[in-house]
């Protein structure tokens, strides 16, 4: 099997699990988030974009209803022995399949968890599980137990976490050696997605960021490549991706003068990223993070200019997005711990002016502070 931890490593994730369900006085757990699955046994595949549930008793029982295309994916990358396939035709009922997989395992009348916040189920199939299930067991929603549990990392994770950040840096050095007055910016992408790739990286959970000219105040991807002015703006997020563990950065270069005010905005993330980099500490919560970013912008004159959050946890995260819990926004009271993982961006859009300035980096949070992992400079990028 293509495990990439340990046995040890999973019976310990699966400990925890049950220890997690029986403080919820739940019997079991139903999961349909793909990096629930992924943690706890191995299990990796897109096909979450399809009817599947990974049943995970209070006694340890595994049990996935999938597809067909997944039975081999199934045994070839996850701990998971009971593999049960429902059938792709027309009038196809899934739901009923889980069910009866459910029943032969003994847990009708139980009180199950469900994931009902993720992207592994539509409100299509919500719908479905519930009517299904309305006078087999009970469901309570059990959204963000496993989410919790993944937030801290062992030493195994943050060994690949590490390299993750690796990547990124290759990443930031193709971009970085690429990126002058003509330069395309389909060059610039490739150039950082082959920096990863060629250093056994992976795809990451979203589309990485790129944007010149009036794009560089766009925080999303967006299809269509243009080639850099010869006074410009570029600003760029990625992640370096490693066994699907996720290191993000963020970045805005510019290209030819550099006007005063980008520069001011740029001084401004820098001392924005300090600021949130005293707060990435045990005991601290989500939320101060965010407080230490808009204090900042705020008293600079830039909170028409900021953003209403400024991170996230990272880890290992599947499509459409890396972005994982806990977020980085007002009042959150989440408390950051040992082990997370956090990615800290700092993001100043003027519209007015034309604008925009970014400064991201993800951490390690240790006892004695945050661990970046990035090695490139905070200053900013003149090309």
């Amino acid at each position: 099997m293509a495990l990439h931890f340990d046995r040890g490593e999973y019976a310990d994730r699966m400990n925890r699990l049950k220890t997690a369900l029986d403080e919820r006085g739940l019997d079991g757990i139903l999961l349909f988030a793909q990096e629930s699955m992924y943690w706890l046994t191995g299990y990796d595949t897109f096909g979450f974009c399809f009817f599947q549930c990974l049943y995970v008793g209070g006694d340890g029982t595994l049990a996935l209803l999938t597809r067909s295309p997944d039975l081999r994916q199934a045994r070839h990358t996850s701990i998971i022995e009971d593999i049960r396939v429902w059938t792709d035709e027309r009038g196809a009922r899934p739901e009923i399949q889980l069910r009866e997989m459910l029943d032969s395992l003994g847990a009708k009348g139980k009180k199950l968890g469900i994931e009902y916040n993720s992207y592994g189920l539509t409100a299509y199939y919500g719908k479905a599980v519930d009517a299904a299930f309305a006078d087999f067991c009970e469901l309570v929603d059990a959204s963000g137990l496993v989410d919790a549990l993944r937030a801290v990392k062992s030493e195994a994770e943050l060994a690949y976490v590490r390299r993750a950040g690796e990547l990124a840096d290759a990443a930031y050095d193709a971009a970085v050696e690429l990126t002058r007055a003509g330069a395309d910016e389909g060059d610039i992408l490739a150039a950082m997605h082959s920096a990863i790739f060629s250093g056994g990286g992976d795809y990451p959970g979203n589309e990485f960021i790129i944007g010149s000219g009036e794009d560089a105040l766009l925080v999303r991807y967006k299809a269509g490549r243009r080639k850099l002015s010869a006074n410009d703006q570029l600003t760029l997020e990625w992640a370096g991706v490693y066994r699907h563990y996720h290191a993000a950065m963020m970045q805005t270069f510019v290209i030819g003068d550099v006007p005063r005010q980008q520069i001011e905005m740029h001084d401004i993330c820098r001392e924005a990223l300090a600021a949130c980099e005293e707060q990435l500490r045990p005991g601290r919560t989500a939320g101060d993070v965010f407080e230490a970013y808009a204090k900042t912008a705020d008293d600079a004159g830039y909170q028409a200019h900021r953003l209403n959050a400024c991170g996230y946890s990272l880890g290992a995260k599947f499509t459409p997005s890396w972005m994982d819990w806990p977020m980085f926004y007002r009042g959150n009271d989440a408390v950051i711990q040992p082990g997370m993982v956090l990615f800290a961006h700092m993001v100043l859009l003027n519209s007015d002016a034309g604008y925009g300035m970014t400064l991201g980096r993800s951490y390690i949070i240790t006892e004695d502070g945050p661990e970046s992992l990035s090695r490139t400079p905070l200053d900013m990028v003149r090309k």
